[in-house]
């Protein structure tokens, strides 16, 4: 079982950074893929960002490449997720997930926990 809980979320104005964090307690983190995601108003929830289990490969949705930023720290059991040149478009809800692919290709079918998100509005 792996809890998620994310963090960092609000408001900002377009153009704008926000870091998002998300806390695993599992003391298995380091075998997990991990992704961010994210749903906007009356939108079907998209994937954003994953990073391997080692942190050394990610990979980006094409609408978020080069603004936005997957990490991870083992020895703090996160990931985090820096947002940068924020657009109203990236308001939405963004969850945490973790599972055991990782590919060039996340669905959300392919993570096995997830976080009950954050919501990041930006205003234009």
């Amino acid at each position: 079982q792996v809890l998620l809980v994310e963090s960092g979320g609000g408001l900002v104005q377009a153009g704008g950074s926000l870091k998002l964090s998300c806390d695993a307690s599992a003391r298995t983190f380091s075998r997990y893929t991990m992704g961010w995601f994210r749903q906007g108003t009356g939108k079907e929830r998209e994937f954003v960002a994953t990073i391997n289990w080692s942190g050394g490969s990610t990979v980006y949705a094409d609408s978020v490449k080069g603004r936005f930023t997957i990490s991870r720290d083992h020895a703090k059991n996160t990931v985090l997720l820096q947002m940068n040149s924020l657009q109203p478009e990236d308001t939405a809800i963004y969850y945490c997930a973790a599972g055991l692919k990782f590919g060039s290709v996340i669905r959300d079918g392919d993570m096995n926990y997830w976080g009950k998100g954050t919501l990041v509005t930006v205003s234009s």
